[in-house]
């Protein structure tokens, strides 16, 4: 029961298994959970793809060249949940664009893999293309070089993959792992200056616990049983503790606990969130939220998404 509970909320971040294997060439399985494609009108493919050009500007002007970047993906306001998946965004060094490092779950494969997404495939990867957030943290720019290089280092991306994913991983256990999970893992590598080796995972929920890392809990009680049993196979419980199950309290890795505790490490850290309606888009800077339904605060940037209006070129 609890499985069927969990199961639509936490294999939120597995959304890009879709795009990852589109891109990466591969063919989409024939499983209810990866039959999640939907097509997109040619409005709402424009309209998409202006929000994501926005995205793109407020990166480019960034000081630094890594920002934690994360998305909506299912619907999940009823339970006070915005975000559901979250990347590590880094600038080329010819400062042609920017592109977002991640894990995904390669369905054919059966497996987690990481995959590097262009800014318009990572915003334009939400379930809903009438309404859509992003998120972004902007990293003091002293800061971001060790980050940088342990992101880009192609060992130490694959010594912090796990071989098993679970969509609910349980943030201290080495069993599985889901893409915020290795999000969380790489910057505990950069900023406990961790060195490479096949134990990396080990010493970076060390690190993680000691910082200390500690993502809110996930309340699983009986509303959730509104939205039904949709990614079963790709939940798991057998990683959690005995008393956060009896609780109904896990602790999971989302893209808010990743923003707090880049907060708390790094308060210099700037946040933008950028959201569109589907008529207009709204940049909210701050650590507060935007107001639900993309709604713009009196200090909120408004930029409609009409005829008139067009990205700026890179």
């Amino acid at each position: 029961m609890i499985l069927r509970k969990l199961a639509p909320l936490l294999a939120g971040c597995a959304a890009l298994v879709l795009a990852g294997a589109a891109q990466a060439g591969t063919s989409i399985s024939s499983s209810r959970f990866c039959d999640r494609a939907q097509e997109l009108t040619a409005t709402e493919q424009d309209r998409l793809l202006r929000f994501a050009a926005v995205v793109r500007e407020e990166l480019a002007a960034s000081e630094g060249s890594v920002a934690l970047i994360s998305r909506s993906g299912l619907d999940l306001a009823r339970f006070g949940i915005r975000y559901s998946h979250a990347a590590l965004a880094w600038r080329h060094d010819n400062d042609s664009g920017w592109s977002a490092r991640q894990l995904y779950y390669a369905c054919d494969e059966g497996r987690p893999r990481i995959f590097d997404q262009g800014t318009a495939g990572f915003a334009m990867g939400t379930e809903n293309p009438a309404l859509g957030y992003i998120s972004l943290v902007k990293l003091p720019a002293e800061t971001v070089p060790p980050l940088r290089r342990a992101l880009l280092d192609p060992v130490r991306v694959q010594q912090l993959l796990a071989g098993r994913y679970s969509a609910n991983a349980y943030a201290f256990n080495l069993t599985y792992q889901n893409c915020n999970q290795w999000v969380v893992e790489m910057l505990a590598s950069a900023w406990g200056e961790l060195a490479a080796g096949g134990d990396l995972r080990v010493r970076a929920q060390d690190w993680l616990r000691t910082a200390p890392y500690a993502p809110a809990p996930v309340d699983v009680g009986a509303r959730w049983l509104m939205l039904g049993s949709i990614f079963v196979p790709l939940v798991h419980m057998d990683d959690h503790p005995p008393e956060a199950i009896r609780s109904m309290q896990l602790a999971v890795s989302l893209p808010a606990s990743l923003e707090a505790f880049a907060r708390q490490r790094l308060p210099a850290s700037e946040r933008v969130e950028i959201c569109h309606d589907g008529k207009q888009v709204v940049v909210h800077r701050g650590w507060e939220p935007i107001a639900d339904g993309c709604v713009p605060g009196a200090n909120d940037r408004v930029i409609a998404l009409d005829d008139t209006w067009r990205p700026q070129a890179d």
